[in-house]
Parts: C-alpha cells; structure tokens; sequence
C-alpha cells in the first residue's frame, strides 16, 4: 500500500506498521519535516509523488507501508468494557476514514466492518483518518449481526443510530437516553443511503436517534458517528 498526505506518513512511521514502511518519497520541502530524523528519505518531485500514488492530495510525501493489517473480531471483543464501532455496508472511503479517525479519537477499542459490500482500509481511507486507523484495530466480520451477537454474549450492549428508515429492530429512544457506563458498548451505525438492514437492527438492543431540528432528514453517517460517540463518551467518564 502507498500511504500519501504528511499525517498518515508520520502515524504509519510510529504505529502497529511501524516495521513494515519501506521507501519514503518527499518533495525538499516535505522532507525537512522534524519527526523524519533518522528516517530514509528519497527527495524526489512532486509529480513523481502524484504518480507514485496516484493522488494530488499527498501534501509533498509518500510511503511504501506494506500491506494493512486486519485485527480479529475477538480481539475488540477481549477488552474489559470495550467501546466498539460497527459499521453496516459503509461504502464511501471517506466515511470510513472520518469514523475512525474520531472512533480513535474517543477511545474506542475498534471498528468492524463486514467483509463484503463495504469499504476497506485503502490508502484513501488512511488519508481520512488522518493516519488513526494505524493505530487504531479495525476488523473484518463475514456477517455483521452474528459479530453482534457474539458481542452481546460478551457482555456488551449494542445500540443502533436510526436512520428514521430503519426497520426491524426496538423502537428508537433519544441518544442520549440509554445509560452506557458499566459494561461494554457497540454502536452500530447503517449505511449512507438505507441505514441499518433489518437484521443487523433486530441484533441490536436498542435503536437510538439524534434530534433533527432543521429542514433535511438526516445528519451523514460520520457527523453522526461523532456525536453519538462523544455523548458515549462524556457519559462513561462521568462514572470514572
């Protein structure tokens, strides 16, 4: 994988792949970054960069990190009171990077995604993150309800974020209703167009929903994702 974009680089020279980044490409300018001491680096243009990796968007650098490595979903799931983020056929990479990057943000344990009809960690999503999903585990599940049925027999409570179309599960209550202290906690949110399918919904204990006060019918998938982790997250620490 050719990481592009200064963040990145830098969370892959320092995180779990940390052993694996190869060659490191940089215009002059980029290579005089500090946290780059002691790092080989190769000055070179920036259109070399662009066609190294394929996108004008490398901020001057790029990185041959190897391939990403996937976690098991049992490892998300072996965390004491683990806080985990399910995502069902989240298809647009920028999406997926923007979740993670704030899931890490928040302190999540980790992110799992289905193995089909969803996106998955490519250079363009380590670039929405920010350079977090080096950090941060990301699993791939083959079916997205049995992972949450797994989860809730570890002890977790998994908790939906409606969409107002999804169907198939508890009524929704308001986000911020359900108290998340005290055990662990799934938060699953749907796809971009449909939300959650029914049988994800119906794996879940409750579906929850944020308030929408203005004229459009929805929030997008990553500002929701924000929200509903942050309330998750003052709620837990507000117990410690």
């Amino acid at each position: 994988m050719i990481l592009y974009g200064r963040n990145p680089v830098r969370e892959a020279l320092r995180g779990k792949r940390a052993g694996s980044v190869g060659e490191v490409w940089a215009t002059a300018g980029a290579a005089r970054e500090p946290w780059l001491a002691g790092v080989q680096v190769r000055t070179v243009t920036a259109e070399e960069i662009e066609r190294r990796c394929g996108s004008d968007a490398h901020q001057g650098m790029c990185a041959d990190a190897g391939p990403y490595h996937y976690a098991g979903a049992d490892e998300l799931l072996a965390v004491e009171s683990p806080l985990v983020v399910a995502l069902d056929q989240i298809q647009d990479p920028q999406n997926l990077g923007s979740i993670c990057r704030t899931a890490e943000c928040a302190g999540a344990a980790g992110v799992a995604i289905p193995e089909r009809r969803a996106a998955e960690v490519t250079a363009a999503v380590c670039k929405a993150s920010a350079g977090a999903v080096e950090h941060l585990p990301v699993a791939r599940v083959r079916n997205l309800a049995d992972f949450l049925a797994d989860a809730r027999k570890a002890g977790c409570w998994c908790y939906g974020a409606s969409a107002g179309g999804d169907a198939g599960g508890p009524a929704s209550v308001a986000y911020d209703t359900p108290d998340y202290r005290g055990s662990g906690v799934v938060l699953v949110l749907g796809s971009e167009g449909s939300g959650l399918r029914p049988r994800v919904a119906g794996a879940c204990d409750q579906l929850i929903a944020l308030p929408l006060l203005g004229r459009i019918e929805s929030l997008g998938v990553s500002a929701a994702a924000a929200a509903i982790l942050y309330e998750i997250l003052q709620s837990r620490t507000r117990r410690a």
